[in-house]
């Protein structure tokens, strides 16, 4: 800093002391458990395979999305492949992977599957080297599996082009780290008597604002918040993405973010923000939960009829949100054969009502599933 003038929460006297307005937060809070306990009493009762099915889809999103926030975008189906085959769930043929998304995989499963294990230096570390295996990040060298040194300047976050950069935010020195990390964790071990969802809202802020490391604080962050609502959940599967609700809100996250560091160690605007957040990240898995049992329902009543791989494939295609009409077309195209074989396709699946014709015209006739 180029003044005596305080500008960031770390900076103030009395960090890292939190406060919050608990009553500002009791309806909020009341509301984000209330959807927590409604979503997995409905899950208890659908059976292991779905909550597998379930539990994959949102594993899915949050490491896509997570990625995607920080502007990187990984192969959905090398993602989905990755978490099923650790999980053991059966999804067909499985997609190549890449070591950048098992690094990924790795940090999102650790977070989430061992939620009860402490954390720790080495575990924050290793996930971090999961993430760069190459020791690359982009084209730029950096220190992997360990603090920054801010060898090059302090740690910022910026936007803007060169010559007219806005600082957004500037993490602590990296010479207190060591001291700031220990400080962090032995809260986050210890039963510091927080309500779980608050807590799991305050160590994603708190280890964001710290950014110990070179790259990856925003998805190890996540991670960090993932593990204590793993925590708050009592269950080691994930049936809900922040990280993808985060995605969907990215400029609101990123303004509550800057809004906060900026101001005072009381935290009650951002976690207001997190439970709303949070709250409408499992409302869009109680929708994601309707198109599991969607799909289930359609399989179990076609149960025992004899199709072939493509129809398969594209009816999952369908059963999975399809974007747009299935037409003879697309179906040639998803199912990468001829044109004619693929009307030979759904010519037999419209003669044993599987699909019917969709209503309207137009210069190709669409087709759809048949109501049930």
């Amino acid at each position: 800093m180029n003044s005596g003038e305080r500008h960031y929460i770390w900076e103030a006297s009395e960090w890292p002391n939190w406060r919050y307005d608990l009553a500002a937060l009791a309806d909020s809070l009341a509301e984000a458990s209330l959807s927590q306990g409604l979503l997995l009493g409905r899950l208890a009762d659908v059976g292991v395979a779905l909550r597998d099915q379930a539990s994959l889809l949102a594993l899915t999103e949050d490491v896509v999305k997570t990625s995607e926030i920080e502007g990187e975008v990984l192969n959905v189906a090398s993602v989905r492949s990755s978490i099923a085959r650790r999980l053991g769930v059966d999804i067909g043929a499985l997609a190549p992977v890449d070591r950048h998304v098992e690094g990924v995989v790795d940090m999102v499963l650790d977070a989430t599957s061992r939620a009860t294990s402490p954390l720790t230096v080495e575990r924050l570390q290793g996930w971090h080297a999961a993430l760069f295996p190459t020791g690359y990040s982009g084209l730029s060298r950096i220190a992997v599996g360990q603090w920054r040194s801010d060898a090059d300047g302090p740690m910022q976050v910026v936007s803007g082009p060169v010559g007219r950069r806005k600082v957004h935010f500037e993490a602590p020195p990296a010479d207190s780290l060591r001291n700031e990390m220990r400080q962090f964790l032995a809260w986050a071990n210890d039963d510091s008597g927080e309500h779980a969802l608050l807590k799991a809202g305050l160590a994603h802020l708190w280890f964001v604002t710290l950014h110990p490391f070179d790259d990856a604080n925003g998805r190890i962050a996540r991670a960090i918040g993932d593990l204590f609502l793993a925590r708050a959940d009592g269950s080691t599967q994930r049936f809900y993405s922040l990280s993808a609700q985060i995605q969907r809100e990215r400029k609101d996250y990123y303004d509550v973010l800057e809004r906060t560091q900026k101001g005072t160690l009381d935290a009650t605007g951002w976690l207001l923000w997190f439970l709303s957040t949070l709250g409408r990240a499992i409302g869009s898995a109680q929708a994601t939960l309707d198109a599991v049992l969607v799909k289930a329902r359609f399989w179990q009543h076609w149960a025992g009829m004899s199709l072939n791989e493509r129809q398969l494939k594209v009816l999952n295609r369908v059963l999975d949100g399809l974007e747009g009409k299935l037409t003879s077309s697309k179906w040639a195209a998803l199912a990468k054969c001829s044109p004619d074989t693929a009307l030979r396709d759904i010519t037999q699946l419209l003669d044993l009502g599987v699909l019917t014709k969709a209503p309207g015209g137009g210069r190709s006739t669409a087709y759809k599933l048949a109501d049930r």
